[in-house]
């Protein structure tokens, strides 16, 4: 199914690029004289801009260029000829699958041919010929969709240099991130250990102290004390690294991660396949602060909780009805970000005032 989709979505994008090739051609020739006037160079950004967003190619280098850059011109005289190119296929493909229905009308219906319109031989030789020419008129729009996608890379995307020096950049930016992630959950560690397990241990030792001399009734108080330090110990623990995820998988630990939940929250995991461990673990996190964050500051009621795959990658959406307001500079989401964006992610944070609050993390599997 996903294969007739894409292949309908590339023959509409090669059909409209056949219209618009006309319409880049009507503009390029009238506008070659005054190459290079600033309203000119606008005018051929914003259809070279259009063509870019036909073809689904990133057009981050295209609105980068300056107003007197040559190349969006250049690129709409250079697709001219392949949009064309495009055109013909189409026609070519339209007119056999008229032909075919000509053929198929004859042979149900009709008595052309002399009366040869039944006969098998006949329909066994038009139906072979007929799938080959199909064939090739498909490969064709495949081919001129690909044309015009590496052409448009090509003529509008960042030079080699470019693109290395903006990918050492975002590696740099990524890997301080991650620094200043690690040592900011370190620092959230060591708070809940000193502040909590710490504290709750010392008065446990202390009513352990008293029942030794002589008070046995405290000593039910001092079980309750253990029970409570095992628990909070054991969400330390989880909370540095769940060792559910790697024995029972992403879904049986967000399962865990909505029954220790005090708002009830709905997951829905749906993975073909497991992704890498990397991957996994990113997705826990985003899932575990982003259902903390609504537990404790948005007065949700309910989290649902959404994990799918989509284009090779890992698509975790968390929703709540809370109040809204959350903000991606916090601490909490901001550590997120960093590490989505250490594995080349996208991290999204969609929260108005008055909710509801969406947090979306796109994580690649590649």
């Amino acid at each position: 199914m996903r294969l007739v989709v894409e292949g309908l979505r590339q023959l509409g994008a090669v059909t409209l690029g056949a219209v618009t090739a006309l319409g880049g051609l009507a503009f390029v020739l009238p506008a070659l004289p005054f190459a290079g006037r600033p309203n000119v160079g606008a005018a051929a950004r914003r259809l070279a801009r259009l063509e870019a967003r036909r073809l689904r190619v990133d057009i981050a280098a295209l609105d980068a260029l300056t107003a007197n850059d040559g190349r969006p011109l250049r690129y709409l005289a250079a697709r001219a000829p392949v949009g064309l190119l495009g055109g013909m296929v189409i026609l070519m493909l339209a007119f056999g699958a008229w032909q075919g229905g000509q053929l198929a009308w004859a042979w149900l219906w009709g008595e052309p041919f002399d009366g040869m319109a039944r006969s098998l031989p006949l329909a066994l030789y038009t139906g072979t010929f007929g799938s080959v020419l199909l064939f090739v008129a498909l490969s064709g729009v495949a081919g001129v969709h690909v044309l015009e996608r590496r052409l448009a890379m090509r003529m509008l995307g960042p030079d080699r240099t470019e693109a290395l020096e903006r990918r050492i950049a975002e590696l740099a930016e990524s890997r301080a991130g991650i620094v200043a992630a690690v040592d900011s959950e370190r620092r959230r560690i060591e708070r809940d250990l000193h502040d909590g397990l710490q504290q709750r241990l010392v008065a446990l030792s202390m009513l352990v102290g008293r029942a030794r001399r002589g008070r046995p009734e405290l000593l039910e108080q001092a079980h309750q004390e253990a029970q409570q330090a095992l628990a909070e110990l054991r969400e330390v623990a989880w909370r540095v690294y769940p060792s559910g995820l790697d024995s029972l998988g992403l879904g049986e630990a967000l399962a865990g991660v909505a029954e220790r939940s005090s708002v009830p929250v709905r997951v829905a995991c749906d993975l073909r396949r497991r992704p890498p461990m990397v991957v996994e673990t990113a997705a826990y996190f985003v899932v575990c602060e982003a259902v903390t964050n609504a537990a404790k500051h948005a007065g949700a009621e309910l989290i649902t909780v959404e994990v799918r795959e989509e284009d090779a990658a890992v698509v975790v959406r968390v929703r709540d009805d809370g109040v809204g307001g959350a903000s991606r500079a916090g601490g909490g989401l901001s550590g997120l970000a960093r590490r989505v964006a250490a594995l080349d992610g996208v991290f999204e944070v969609d929260s108005p005032a008055g909710g509801p609050t969406t947090i979306t993390a796109v994580l690649p599997c590649g």
